[in-house]
């Protein structure tokens, strides 16, 4: 009778395995960092994530969320309902949706190299951008197009200082 072969090997230490990086790898895994503040103050770390959303009123699946219905050859489909639960934390949600729904603020600037360029083909030329493009000062050889759209961008990013040059043009 053939004897059972060993099956415990002596541990030996692995100089090739980082184990700082290993430690950082496995607190990245199982206690992520997240992002949004209201949902990080309202995360309880003793409940699943699935139990976690699902009291804040969001979705962890939303396969099961919002299901695709299919047709079948069969015969009717019978609808799937989603997992509905008790929302015990609506203020979530609300947050959320406060701040989705707060505009984003244009906050692109140009540079005064742009809007000096902008400004001097307004004055010399008004309106005329197939003249502006003819134009000395014109080193970058732009095309009346682009010189329309660069002075469109000025007027959108700076309507204050656009204004202000325009009435300071119509004055004298």
């Amino acid at each position: 009778m053939p004897k059972a072969k060993k099956s415990s090997k002596r541990k030996k230490f692995d100089y090739n395995q980082d184990r700082k990086k290993m430690r950082k790898r496995s607190n990245k895994k199982y206690n992520p960092r997240i992002e949004n503040s209201q949902i990080r103050n309202a995360w309880d770390n003793k409940k699943s994530t699935a139990k976690n959303l699902q009291e804040m009123g969001l979705a962890f699946d939303p396969n099961r969320t919002v299901p695709i219905k299919k047709s079948s050859l069969l015969g009717p489909d019978k609808p799937t309902k989603a997992p509905t639960g008790i929302v015990t934390k609506p203020y979530v949600l609300n947050q959320l949706q406060k701040e989705a729904n707060v505009p984003e603020r244009d906050c692109k600037t140009l540079s005064s190299d742009l809007i000096e360029y902008a400004q001097y083909m307004i004055r010399e030329h008004n309106d005329d951008f197939k003249a502006m493009a003819q134009d000395e000062k014109n080193y970058y050889q732009d095309t009346p197009k682009q010189i329309k759209r660069k002075i469109n961008e000025y007027m959108r990013c700076h309507p204050d200082d656009f204004d202000a040059f325009m009435d300071s043009l119509a004055a004298p």
